[in-house]
């Protein structure tokens, strides 16, 4: 069962829609406005949007754009509308999917459940450490929900230190792994490196959270216990 938020003006087309989803087990709300909309995903936190494009005030693209830009929360665009233009619109403002009415309860609660599924194994692939997430599948890293460039070398050192949070890495270790290097003459490589790292990564580099100095040691990934 997923909760479902509905924003359709129609209110014949909008009930419609809630009678059949909640008869496949969804718990659904129904908004019929773009202001109301987002009133209502504030309040109600849904595992997914279901978002008609054509909306008085607040159009659906609007709308669509400020829940993304809020979070990941799953969205399916509805359009009455099949043409290319709208439907390329509509994802490239945020959604994960769209259908074309009129749409029959059972397809979109398909369309629902595929969308979850793709979600759910997506975050699973996702390591979360604090504002910092990693999916290294993908080879992304993000803090807040926004995208960090990191240079090849700086995401190989992360990864590397995020394999074991809290474990210990001498220099000569992360040459090993990280530059594929076996003398230690190249240790500043290690240090010029997690400097360019905490910047972008740390709130303040000069006291970083993530990426820790062990002095006379090496680093870890994690911050250290307390006491």
């Amino acid at each position: 069962m997923a909760r479902v938020l509905l924003i359709e003006d129609d209110l014949a087309v909008g009930e419609g829609l809630q009678l059949g989803l909640r008869r496949q087990d969804h718990s659904v709300s129904v908004a019929t406005s773009g202001e109301r909309g987002l009133d209502q995903f504030r309040a109600e936190v849904p595992d997914i949007v279901v978002l008609d494009l054509m909306l008085p005030g607040i159009d659906g693209f609007t709308v669509c754009r400020q829940i993304r830009a809020g979070g990941d929360t799953s969205i399916i665009m509805l359009t009455a509308r099949g043409e290319d233009i709208d439907v390329v619109a509509g994802l490239e403002a945020g959604a994960d999917d769209y259908v074309v009415k009129p749409v029959q309860a059972r397809v979109l609660d398909a369309r629902i459940r595929a969308v979850l599924r793709r979600a759910s194994a997506e975050r699973a692939e996702r390591e979360l450490h604090g504002a910092l997430s990693i999916d290294r599948a993908a080879l992304v890293v993000a803090k807040h929900g926004e995208r960090i460039a990191l240079a090849p070398t700086e995401l190989r050192l992360l990864l590397e230190l995020t394999r074991s949070p809290g474990r210990v890495l001498n220099r000569q270790q992360l040459l090993e792994s990280v530059w594929e290097h076996n003398y230690l003459g190249d240790s500043r490589l290690v240090d010029a490196c997690v400097q360019r790292l905490r910047v972008k990564i740390e709130d303040d580099p000069a006291n970083p959270v993530y990426v820790q100095t062990m002095r006379g040691f090496g680093y870890r990934f994690g911050p250290l216990p307390a006491g």
